[in-house]
């Protein structure tokens, strides 16, 4: 037992000055008076600050301690209130575009895109990536901070503090701009900044992608690509769907396709072998039973463990208790394909409904695909005028056709015919039972019926995955897959095979192992419901709703074969 002793917990006020960017970072004039809330610190304090404390002390030998006793806490430091920042969306968006506020003393915090030096005054152009328009910023030579400008810390790429008046622009380009009163240079930039005003492509710019959201297209994808999953949660939530956290590790294969990344510690990282020359094989020291297979008992989760393909089957669990959930989180693909339309990372939106049919989970994924799109078209407008402009001309066209015009729906038998008896030469030859590929999906879609969505239905079952609700005919599932201009397949689903007899016999059909899906069977055996779902790759979406034509410039930080940067 420790030694007698007494125990001192200091509450500290720290005094002195502050740092000299902290009150331009908080403006007083900008700043309401908040509800002081205490700080404890345990560090010392000198004898010219007010520290405040309680006694603590306790009696070794008898076991006991005193109770603390109560000391009045007459000051501490204040925690200031947090605050959404003012940015550049707020000064410059609305229909007004800022005129409603000439005259306003405010701050602007950003990156400098531009920077024109002229005989009388100087143009900075500020982002600070709420939205696509930059802020002018027009500083003379006697606002504070000029020196910045003349001895170049003012530069591309830099992040500065700009303090100034609203007043109307003189130029055509925007209707107002910042009249500076004060720069602060808050982090310099080096001269090899690699995203200057020249154009660059977007295959160099994949390999700046800690970058590139500085960029126009990437900032305008990433503010898309927000809406779009903030409008996810939004469609679910208001229709009575819980969100689900399915897990990212799992013993499971969704899809059966057996492309998963496996993860082990059998093969720990200080056995890799660093160099060439190194002579012991680290897969020698790989635990293996007495046929020489890989003993996965000896593994950290006992048995094959992979990153999930899907959070599909997770859900199910949780559709028959709470009804309706979705899952919206990442996904993995061990896929070896290094295409514009593939990623080994990507993030997946898995509705499950319960007491529900096919026919109910194609009108469910309908609503979805135009409650989301029409959510951007309405909230995005500078950024999907740029894609307009920039990217896909019509892009807005073609979505609000989306949202306005009916979904066809045609079986997939009918899909076959109206393809072999297209007047096209396919690079995939179709036949019944064969899966459709991007350029039949999108000849449907896009030439068949004039940009309109089609939802196929009723797939051949030999194509789709086990766990797809049998139809009567025994030939085809009750599947259905929704398909866009552009992209092709967007959205796939499916009525999930409700009848345990049924889908144990596909399990075996398909030499799956049944003892890995005993918890899946288990709620085919008690109170089992008809139930639909569907899955959609966000990626996919988001190239949809922006018309960028590569899937790694849908994401943050793709993940592809060789390549794992960021």
């Amino acid at each position: 037992m420790a030694a007698a002793g007494t125990a001192l917990r200091f509450l500290k006020s720290f005094s002195g000055a502050s740092p000299p960017l902290f009150s331009l970072f908080n403006n007083p004039r900008l700043t309401r008076s908040v509800a002081p809330l205490l700080f404890f610190s345990s560090a010392g304090f000198s004898p010219q600050q007010r520290a405040f404390c309680s006694v603590v002390s306790g009696a070794v030998a008898s076991g006991e301690a005193t109770k603390p006793e109560p000391v009045e806490l007459e000051k501490g430091v204040r925690i200031r209130e947090f605050r959404k920042k003012l940015k550049i969306a707020d000064i410059k968006g609305g229909p007004d575009q800022g005129l409603n506020r000439l005259g306003e003393n405010l701050v602007v915090r950003g990156w400098v895109r531009t920077l024109r030096v002229q005989s009388s005054v100087t143009f900075i152009e500020v982002n600070d990536g709420s939205c696509l328009s930059n802020m002018q910023c027009v500083i003379s030579s006697d606002a504070e901070g000029y020196d910045q400008v003349e001895s170049g810390l003012i530069s591309t790429g830099a992040a500065v503090w700009v303090q100034g008046t609203i007043v109307a622009s003189q130029g055509s380009k925007q209707k107002v701009e910042l009249n500076v009163d004060k720069l602060v240079t808050v982090g310099t930039s080096d001269p090899s900044f690699p995203i200057q005003k020249k154009r660059v492509s977007r295959e160099f710019l994949r390999t700046k992608a800690h970058l590139r959201p500085r960029t126009n297209t990437f900032g305008a994808v990433s503010r898309v690509r927000n809406a779009l999953a903030y409008a996810t949660h939004k469609f679910f939530q208001e229709n009575g769907f819980v969100w689900l956290s399915s897990p990212i590790i799992t013993a499971s294969d969704c899809e059966g396709a057996g492309e998963q990344f496996c993860v082990t510690t059998l093969l720990p990282l200080e056995q890799v072998p660093t160099s060439r020359e190194a002579t012991d094989s680290p897969v020698n020291a790989i635990p293996r039973t007495k046929d020489g297979l890989i003993d996965w008992s000896q593994d950290f989760f006992g048995k094959p463990a992979f990153l999930t393909v899907s959070g599909q089957l997770n859900a199910e669990t949780y559709a028959t208790a709470l009804t309706d959930v979705y899952t919206f989180g990442p996904t993995f693909r061990a896929e070896n394909s290094n295409t514009s339309r593939h990623l080994a990372e990507f993030w997946m939106i898995e509705p499950e409904l319960a007491f529900a049919d096919l026919e109910d989970d194609m009108a469910c994924a309908t609503a979805y695909l135009q409650y989301v799109v029409e959510y951007i078209l309405e909230n995005c407008k500078e950024d999907m005028d740029f894609f307009n402009t920039w990217i896909e001309k019509g892009i807005i066209a073609r979505l609000s056709d989306v949202v306005e015009k009916r979904f066809v729906q045609l079986s997939y038998t009918d899909a076959v015919e109206i393809l072999l008896k297209a007047k096209k030469t396919f690079e995939f030859p179709v036949t019944w039972g064969c899966d459709l590929q991007s350029e039949h999906e999108r000849y449907i879609t896009e030439e068949v019926f004039s940009g309109c969505p089609v939802i196929i239905r009723d797939y051949p079952k030999d194509i789709k995955a086990f766990y797809m609700r049998q139809n009567d005919d025994g030939k085809t599932v009750a599947a259905m897959d929704m398909l866009v201009p552009r992209v092709g397949e967007l959205i796939g689903g499916s009525q999930r095979e409700e009848r345990l007899e049924y889908l144990e016999q596909r399990l075996d059909d398909l030499k799956l192992n049944k003892e890995s899906y005993w918890w899946y069977l288990d709620l085919r055996r008690y109170g089992s419901v008809p139930h639909a779902g569907f899955g959609l790759g966000f990626e996919r979406l988001v190239q949809f709703a922006t018309g960028i034509d590569n899937i790694r410039d849908a994401i943050p930080f793709p993940r592809a074969p060789g390549s794992a940067e960021f």
